[in-house]
C-alpha cells in the first residue's frame, strides 16, 4: 500500500469516498482527516476502490474500516497483508458497532473491539438543541437570558473578514487557558487545527459563525454537514468568564447553520472531566460508541 499524507488538494478526491458512506461518526470526514492528520499522524491509501486511513502513535499503527462502495472484504484482506508484510499487528480504530458487524459477517467471530468512552461522540437532537426546551435544559436557558439581558450582542456567519477577527480571538483564548505541559501539547495541536479551520474554511467546505458582545469576538463555532442527516460540530471556543457565552454561542451556531440536519454531533470528551460534564449537561440523544478492534 501507498500511504500519503492528506493535503488540501487532496479535499475532492476524499470526499468522493467519504461521500459514498453514512456513519454518524465525526471520524469519516476529509475536513477532519485533513486538519488533525499532524496531531494523529494520519495518512491514506486506496485499496479495491476503498480509502484506508492509518494513524501511527506510541500506542503502534492502526487503520480505518474501508471507505468507499468498493469490495470491503478485499480491502480488509489488502490491510491485514500489508500487516503481516510490515510485521505490524492488524488493528482497526473508530470501529462502530454496524462495522463491527461487518467484520463479523466477512470473517467469523475472530476479532475483539474494545471500546473507549473517552471516544464516544456525543449526538443530539438539532430540535433540542436550537429550541433547549424542557425542564432539563431550563439551566441553559437562563444563562442565554442573562446574556442577551447584560450585553449588545451579535451573531454572524463566518467570513473572510470575521474570520481573522475570529483567529485573534483564538489565540486569546489560548493565552487565558494555558496548563500543564502534557495538556499544553494536546492543546497546542487543537489550537493549530482550529486555526486552520478557520484559515481554509472555504477550502474544507465548512461553515462557521461568531458571536459578538460590544462589536468583539466573544466565542466562534465552525462544523459541516457529513452524514445526510448529521452535522458535526468539530471546534466551539468561547471566554469562559463570560456568564452565557457558551450557551449562546452553542444555540445560534445550531439555528443558523444547522437547521437542515436531524442530529448534531458535538464529538468526543477525551476523557476530559470538565468537557464531559458539559457535554452531558446538553442531555445527548446518543453516545455513539467507538473502539478498537483486535484478533482476538
Amino acid at each position: 500500500m501507498d500511504f500519503k499524507t492528506p493535503k488540501l488538494e487532496d479535499k475532492e478526491m476524499l470526499d468522493q469516498y467519504f461521500s459514498k458512506v453514512n456513519y454518524r461518526s465525526a471520524d469519516f470526514s476529509a475536513a477532519t482527516l485533513i486538519l488533525w492528520k499532524d496531531h494523529y499522524h494520519m495518512s491514506y491509501a486506496v485499496e479495491e476502490d476503498m480509502l484506508i486511513i492509518r494513524s501511527d502513535d506510541e500506542g503502534g499503527c492502526t487503520f480505518s474500516y474501508p471507505i468507499g462502495d468498493g469490495d470491503e472484504k478485499k480491502a480488509v484482506e489488502a490491510i491485514m497483508e500489508y500487516c503481516k508484510e510490515e510485521g505490524i499487528p492488524f488493528a482497526m480504530h473508530g470501529i462502530l458497532k454496524e462495522t463491527e458487524e461487518k467484520m463479523k459477517e466477512m470473517f467469523g467471530d475472530i476479532f475483539t473491539v474494545e471500546y473507549d468512552r473517552d471516544l464516544f461522540d456525543y449526538i443530539y437532537e438539532r430540535e433540542s438543541l436550537a429550541t433547549l426546551k424542557g425542564k432539563k435544559l431550563h439551566g441553559k436557558r437562563n444563562h442565554i437570558n442573562r446574556f442577551k439581558e447584560n450585553h449588545e450582542w451579535a451573531y454572524e456567519s463566518l467570513n473572510d473578514e470575521n474570520a481573522l477577527e475570529a483567529l485573534t480571538m483564538l489565540m486569546e483564548w489560548k493565552l487565558a487557558n494555558e496548563a500543564t505541559e502534557q495538556e499544553d501539547s494536546e492543546k497546542h495541536d487543537e489550537i493549530c487545527a482550529a486555526k486552520n479551520a478557520l484559515m481554509y474554511y472555504k477550502e474544507l467546505d465548512l461553515k462557521g459563525g461568531i458571536l459578538r458582545s460590544d462589536g468583539k469576538i466573544i466565542a466562534f463555532a465552525i462544523g459541516e454537514g457529513t452524514a445526510k442527516d448529521t452535522f458535526v460540530v468539530h471546534f466551539e471556543k468561547a471566554f469562559g468568564e463570560i456568564q452565557g457565552a457558551y450557551p449562546m454561542i452553542n444555540q445560534q451556531f445550531i439555528l443558523h447553520e444547522a437547521m437542515d440536519y436531524q442530529y448534531i454531533n458535538r464529538e468526543e470528551d477525551l476523557g476530559e472531566e470538565g468537557l464531559r460534564k458539559a457535554k452531558l449537561s446538553y442531555r445527548p440523544s446518543e453516545l455513539l460508541e467507538k473502539g478498537l478492534l483486535k484478533y482476538k
